[in-house]
């Protein structure tokens, strides 16, 4: 039913019968609350401030359904306040001033608080976000925004340091056994029927739930309306879930903290030398909808970074499952680079030109004055020869083993500075050996220069 300027009629609208479960066992007070024991616990400071009616500015901070919307709505309960809502998704600016202008008036006419609950909020532009900032520090508002993206890199300082952030995690299982038992026994009540739930149809929605509250309910209730009753009875199997589960969404979402986890896990799983953690992250991004010449970039830089010269073959097989996924396509693409991780997972690992190049770096910008030894600067002309350009250098090729032992290529300032260190794993055991048998020529260099 609709109104004739096209909106729906507000008595449909607040009909219990015609909400979906999760709304109409949304928590109205803490004690029903369930979940996030962490911050919400007895003699917690949120859950204190909250029964006090003494609640701040703040930044909810976690996955889908974990009850950031529902702990909004209870904390402005609790505050004898009005709550109103913005979404990020469908409000601009307008709305944020719409908003505003709400609160004080209520403010004015009504003496009462408002809290405005601002959801994925890290949608909103920079320009978007610095218009809630006068209002919050008069106190026009309470500000709770609600993110699924980590605040640091979303969200402007200036909110940040005007609002405390809760991180809320997914739900245990314990959690949504709770609520599952409330939805059973909401839905027995209101439809007058038993309904069994076998054990395993019980576990299935919780690992399709995947600490999603809102999915689990949504879920759960989707399966009472496929099964048909029987003597009063519905009966809801592994299969009625499964049938409608179908797959289970990815947790993945480019560019978002799910996308950069799953590239973390995969590139910690390759470092660990882990070929089974590797490809079973490999596969999951790729299930996600990642693009698996990302994780082919990654894999160069694991070569680089992880691996280095304890086995050099690595950069070369990375290029290569690179550029077979070009020549051949994705099907068969998509092998070669996880034949490409598989390697590199058992790989010899060494970050020492990672670490040395980190500290060249460093030294670099450190001592970034000091001139370039005469010897090593190039005679261009006769003006530079007359200054000593090239005067004494040792070309390394005429000397004995084409290595000028004794020589310095560095700074004098700097000339004992030592930045490689190889490790003694694959190949660089060899470029260990190698460059202690250089070092013990430099020595006996010395020793002889001056006896």
């Amino acid at each position: 039913m609709t109104s004739v300027n096209g909106s729906l009629d507000l008595e449909f609208e607040q009909d219990p019968q015609f909400l979906p479960l999760a709304a109409r066992l949304r928590p109205t007070t803490l004690n029903d609350y369930v979940g996030q024991e962490h911050i919400l616990g007895q003699g917690m400071p949120l859950r204190l401030a909250i029964e006090q009616s003494k609640c701040h500015s703040l930044i909810f901070w976690g996955p889908p359904g974990t009850g950031k919307t529902t702990l909004a709505e209870i904390i402005a309960s609790h505050s004898n306040a009005e709550i109103e809502r913005v979404s990020a998704v469908t409000s601009g600016i307008k709305e944020i001033r719409q908003a505003i202008d709400n609160a004080k008036q209520r403010a004015i006419h009504q003496q009462k608080r408002t809290v405005l609950f601002v959801d994925e909020v890290h949608r909103f532009n920079k320009s978007q976000q610095d218009a809630f900032l006068p209002h919050i520090e008069d106190g026009t508002i309470i500000f709770i925004g609600a993110t699924t993206e980590n605040p640091a890199f979303e969200l402007n300082q200036a909110i940040l340091s005007r609002a405390r952030v809760y991180t809320l995690k997914k739900l245990t299982e314990k959690n949504l056994d709770v609520v599952l038992t409330k939805a059973h026994k909401a839905e027995e009540s209101s439809q007058q029927i038993t309904i069994n739930l076998d054990k395993g149809a019980k576990k299935q929605l919780f690992a399709c739930a995947s600490g999603d509250a809102r999915r689990l309910l949504n879920l759960f209730e989707n399966c009472l309306d496929v099964v048909e009753t029987q003597s009063q009875c519905k009966h809801i199997s592994i299969e009625t879930v499964v049938k409608v589960a179908g797959d289970k969404m990815a947790l993945y979402d480019k560019g978002g903290d799910a996308f950069y986890d799953l590239i973390s896990a995969f590139h910690k799983s390759v470092r660990g030398s882990s070929p089974d953690a590797a490809l079973y992250w490999y596969a999951r991004i790729l299930h996600g909808g990642g693009d698996p010449l990302y994780v082919a970039r990654r894999l160069l830089a694991i070569a680089s970074e992880d691996i280095g010269n304890a086995d050099p073959r690595a950069i070369q097989l990375a290029l290569n499952a690179w550029d077979t996924f070009h020549r051949v396509g994705p099907s068969e693409g998509e092998r070669a680079i996880a034949q490409a991780a598989v390697y590199m997972a058992l790989a010899p690992k060494s970050n020492a030109v990672y670490r040395a190049f980190s500290s060249a770096k460093a030294l670099a910008k450190q001592s970034a004055d000091l001139d370039v030894p005469f010897h090593l600067k190039n005679a261009t002309s006769s003006i530079t020869r007359e200054l000593g350009h090239g005067e004494e250098y040792r070309y390394a090729h005429d000397e004995p083993n084409a290595y000028a032992a004794g020589e310095s290529y560095l700074p004098p300032e700097i000339s004992d500075t030592q930045l490689y260190a190889p490790t003694e794993r694959g190949l660089e055991k060899q470029l260990k050996d190698k460059l202690e048998y250089l070092r013990s020529l430099d020595r006996e260099s010395h020793d002889q220069r001056y006896k």
